[in-house]
């Protein structure tokens, strides 16, 4: 199974974006997306992640305390899940997922975008299929 994070200009603030699952070889718009910042420089809660192709599973997360999606080997980076928030300020790096998008700089109703995303995986995981997501800048 393969997403891809589709991101658009950062602002002052945030990196907005869309998040497509790829079938037949053609991205279907899943959910909206909102990061940190694209920076050259890392720094530390306020960067998005670089681009690049990272495989994902699903595991307990002992920050949420519930089963959340976990993107592997991301450089320079640890703990990077795809879960809920509505700005920059609930991200420290991780891309939130919504199904909304009430400004460039915030989401919403992402409960229903993060259980999806974990049904999906979820499932491909079940038939031995490994999950992977592109993120690409504009």
């Amino acid at each position: 199974m393969e997403f891809l994070l589709q991101r658009e200009q950062s602002t002052s603030k945030s990196t907005p974006g869309k998040l497509y699952l790829i079938q037949n070889e053609k991205p279907v718009f899943f959910c909206y997306t909102l990061e940190d910042v694209v920076r050259a420089v890392k720094i530390k809660g306020q960067t998005a992640i670089p681009e690049g192709r990272y495989r994902v599973v699903v595991t307990m997360s002992n920050r949420f305390k519930k089963r959340l999606p976990l993107l592997l080997l991301v450089p320079d980076f640890e703990g990077v899940r795809l879960h809920g928030g509505n700005t920059h300020e609930n991200t420290e790096g991780c891309p939130l997922l919504g199904k909304n998008r009430d400004s460039l700089d915030r989401i919403s109703n992402c409960a229903p975008a993060v259980k999806s995303i974990i049904q999906l995986i979820d499932a491909a995981s079940a038939r031995k299929e490994q999950v992977w997501i592109e993120v690409k800048n504009v």
